[in-house]
C-alpha cells in the first residue's frame, strides 16, 4: 500500500489548546485500523511532542465510532503474501517512541479499542474512557500471541491471574471493567469524554513541568529495559505460532 505525503498527513490529526496536544487516529471508515503509514505517523508526532517545548501533555484518540481496532489486517496480509516487513518495522518504531516518550500521555477511550488499539493504552500514563468504550486483547482468537510488550504491562496493571484469564479468553472488556480492572482511570459519558480528557490534560499541564518529567521518569523506570525483553519474547512465539496457523486474521481465523 502507497500513500503520499498529504494522505499520510491525515492518518492522525493534530490539534493545540494551549499546552495540550491533541493527536487523533483518523480511518474512522477502517475503525482507525493502524497500517504502516499510521504507525510511521503517530510515531513521528509523538516524537515531534516530545521535542516541542510548548508541548506540556499529549492527548491521543480516535475519530468516528472507534478509538483504534489495532493492525489492518487487509494490509497484514498483503504483506505477508509478499514477505514484506514494513508493518513490523513501523510498529516497533513506534513502540520504541511510546517507551522514550517523556510527557504525560492521556488516552480518550471511546468504542471498540482491539488488539494495538487496547495495548497502546498500557503505553499511555492516563486513560479515560467513555461508558460505551469496550476493551479486547485478542490474540489467541488469533491464533497470535500478545505484542507491545503487553505480556509483562499487563499483569503488572491487573494483576496475574486477570491478566491470564483476558488473554486466554480474548473477551471484551466493558468500561466499568477497565476502571474496576485498573485499565482506565475513570468513565463518563460519550459526549463528555473530550472535555474530560482536556481539563485532566490541562490540570497536568498547570504543575510545573520539570516536576511532572521527573515523576513520569520515576514511575516509568526499568520500563525500556522490561518491554523490550517482553518484546523478544512475544515476537518469538507470535512467528512460532504463525509458522503452525498462519499469519494473524487468516483463512479461519476469529478476530
Amino acid at each position: 500500500m502507497t500513500t503520499s505525503a498529504s494522505q499520510a498527513d491525515q492518518l492522525v490529526l493534530v490539534t493545540d489548546d494551549g499546552p495540550v496536544r491533541t493527536l487523533t487516529l483518523n480511518r474512522p471508515t477502517r475503525l482507525n485500523a493502524f497500517t504502516s503509514a499510521s504507525y510511521r505517523r503517530l510515531a513521528q508526532l509523538l516524537h515531534e511532542a516530545g521535542e516541542n517545548p510548548d508541548v506540556l501533555v499529549v492527548v491521543l484518540r480516535g475519530q468516528g465510532r472507534a478509538f483504534c481496532s489495532g493492525v489492518d489486517l487487509e494490509e497484514l496480509g498483503t504483506e505477508v503474501a509478499h514477505g514484506g516487513q514494513r508493518l513490523g518495522e513501523t510498529f516497533d518504531a513506534l513502540v520504541k517512541e511510546l517507551l522514550s516518550f517523556a510527557k504525560p500521555l492521556v488516552a480518550a477511550v471511546h468504542g471498540p479499542a482491539v488488539g494495538f488499539g487496547a495495548t497502546i493504552l498500557l503505553h499511555c500514563d492516563v486513560v479515560l474512557v467513555a461508558d460505551d468504550a469496550r476493551l479486547r486483547f485478542p490474540f489467541t482468537s488469533l491464533s497470535t500471541a500478545p505484542e507491545a510488550g503487553s505480556s509483562a504491562l499487563l499483569p503488572a496493571i491487573v494483576g496475574p491471574q486477570r491478566a491470564a484469564e483476558l488473554l486466554f479468553t480474548s473477551r471484551w472488556i466493558d468500561a466499568a471493567q477497565a476502571v474496576s480492572y485498573g485499565l482506565a482511570l475513570s468513565s463518563c459519558p460519550r459526549e463528555q469524554l473530550g472535555a474530560e480528557a482536556v481539563s485532566l490534560a490541562e490540570r497536568i499541564a498547570s504543575q510545573p513541568a520539570a516536576a511532572v518529567a521527573s515523576s513520569k521518569r520515576l514511575l516509568r523506570a526499568d520500563r525500556m529495559q522490561t518491554v523490550s525483553a517482553a518484546s523478544r519474547r512475544e515476537r518469538a512465539e507470535a512467528s512460532w505460532l504463525s509458522s503452525t496457523f498462519g499469519p494473524p486474521g487468516s483463512s479461519g481465523q476469529r478476530a
